[in-house]
């Protein structure tokens, strides 16, 4: 960017910011009204398992919002030599689901719990019987069933229930709000009236082991905003909150908080009809817009919309990337170890690379990259697992094959279910996250996975807070210009009008390969069970 046009664009408050708050790092982006990324900055957490329970501490959640805003801030001063004091609009991201309830003096009742815990079963199960729509165990409202039926002491002091990006939202600017998107993971929607289910909620306000309590559903969820909303303004307070050196001003206008996969759909132009994305990290998850309601209920299907509220068919895993991550981090200690100083790019790249000499099945070896327990599969917790046989091929481009394949297994298992009983695919799956930072490695083996051509965008490592920073633009876009664009025409018209991308096509013998893969992944997971139950 010409450092005059965004010296301008930033002194006139004329840029917006995003947050996203994922499974491993928290960053900020400065985006300007012409959609260019100025400045950026980011914090590396991890989630905790706390009395078995997956969170991280509600200090831990400001410092790294504040460090990586600081960051950000500090990027601006130096490259364009004036401080960053005003910001046209701010959104909020953050994974999705999990549970944060709070009392009527804003106080955490219980540690917020993940998406990442399987601890809801019992809750998913009768709440999807009874309400005859899949509730998945990452959900709000399975957490909070759970809680009723195990009959939490902290429960009766419920006043407010949210996600992670409503609950940042909410200090920044008092406003009690949620995106639609991040909404349909706490409590399903109605594609009618675009909020929640009045039915579901009465079923549920009706049960027995509810109405022992004085709140009603309704009053402890927050509201809905469509994207395009305005979600309140940056308070004095919040403005400290986020920049406690005092130089950011109030006013901002806030974009309604969404879930990462709101995010990834923006940031991959996936929000028409037939559309789809996939985001590969931690966790993994794909989603297709709906032109047409499924024809029955799956427990490895859900149902969430898009940030504007169109209905979408997603595919979630627990896991994906962590274990890879975890080996290349050994091969990385082995470098060390003889003397060689590798960047992760390099390594990543080199390792990746070895998989074009593997072959197509990744000779008969087998990985099972469970961090945490995973709904796709039924394994109630994680083990990771890597499996050979004493004629298996084992070798370096194997071995890392085993671990692509075995990174998008769950997804693959999923959306088979989507496509060959549902016969919902969509005309294009756009993919991000860092598996594809490496060109055409890891997009080709999810195309064979899939058997679907995946394209690549260039902002495909980065994706989700610049797409939050778009749907603040959105945001402003709407309030000061009576914006009449739905998102779907503001992607396309303004954002997305020259992208950048790849796209690959699956090959045959891949197909082939991958599938006789899943094939031996789905038979030895009784071998992943017998391991997890052996650490109870």
């Amino acid at each position: 960017m010409d450092i005059n046009h965004g010296k301008e664009k930033i002194a006139a408050g004329q840029v917006a910011l995003g947050i996203e708050l994922g499974s491993t790092r928290i960053k900020a982006v400065l985006v300007t009204d012409d959609f260019q990324t100025v400045a950026s900055g980011d914090f590396n957490w991890e989630n905790k398992l706390v009395n078995k329970i997956w969170t991280y501490p509600v200090d831990e959640i400001w410092q790294g919002v504040q460090a990586s805003y600081k960051e950000m801030a500090d990027s601006v001063q130096s490259t364009f030599g004036i401080p960053l004091t005003k910001i046209g609009s701010i959104g909020i991201s953050a994974m999705m689901h999990g549970y944060m309830p709070f009392d009527k003096d804003g106080n955490l009742l219980v540690p917020f719990r993940t998406w990442r815990n399987n601890i809801t079963e019992q809750a998913a199960d009768e709440l999807t019987k009874l309400f005859d729509f899949n509730i998945p165990q990452r959900w709000s409202i399975a957490h909070l069933y759970q809680a009723i039926l195990n009959q939490e002491d902290h429960v009766k002091d419920i006043d407010y229930i949210t996600s992670l990006a409503g609950y940042v939202t909410w200090k920044l600017s008092g406003e009690k709000v949620l995106g639609i998107g991040d909404a349909s993971g706490v409590f399903p929607i109605d594609d009618k009236t675009q909020t929640y289910s009045q039915e579901m909620i009465d079923k549920f306000n009706q049960l027995k082991t509810v109405r022992q309590y004085i709140w009603n559903l309704s009053d402890i969820l927050p509201k809905i905003k469509k994207a395009g909303e305005v979600a309140g303004k940056l308070t004095a307070k919040g403005a400290q909150l986020l920049d406690p050196s005092g130089k950011l001003e109030a006013g901002s206008l806030m974009a309604p908080p969404e879930g990462d996969a709101g995010t990834g759909m923006v940031s991959t132009n996936a929000v028409r009809k037939r559309t789809g994305n996939i985001s590969a990290g931690t966790s993994a998850f794909s989603m297709v817009v709906l032109d047409q309601p499924m024809n029955s209920v799956h427990r490895d299907i859900d149902m969430v919309t898009t940030p504007d509220g169109a209905p979408v068919a997603m595919v979630h895993t627990n896991n994906c990337s962590s274990d890879i991550n975890a080996w290349v981090g050994l091969f990385n200690e082995f470098a060390k170890e003889i003397g060689v100083d590798l960047k992760p790019n390099d390594l990543y790249g080199a390792l990746f690379n070895s998989t074009k000499r593997a072959e197509s099945d990744a000779g008969d070896l087998l990985s099972y990259g469970y961090l945490s327990g995973e709904n796709i599969t039924k394994m109630p917790a994680g083990r990771p697992m890597f499996v050979r046989t004493p004629d298996s091929k084992f070798n370096l481009p194997n071995f890392m094959k085993a671990h692509l394949y075995s990174a998008f297994a769950p997804l693959k298992i999923g959306n088979d279910i989507l496509a060959n009983e549902e016969h919902i695919k969509a005309d294009v799956f756009i993919a991000q996250g860092g598996l594809f930072k490496t060109p055409k490695i890891g997009q080709q083996v999810l195309a064979d996975s899939l058997n679907t051509p995946i394209t690549v965008m260039s902002n495909a490592g980065e994706g989700g807070p610049w797409g939050m920073a778009v749907l603040g633009l959105y945001t402003l876009a709407k309030a000061n210009d009576n914006e009449t664009e739905s998102l779907a025409d503001f992607l396309d018209k303004r954002v997305f009008v020259d992208p950048q991308s790849t796209t690959v096509n699956p090959e045959a013998d891949g197909v082939k390969g991958c599938n006789e893969f899943i094939d031996k992944y789905k038979k030895a997971l009784n071998v992943e069970l017998a391991a997890v139950n052996s650490i109870e």
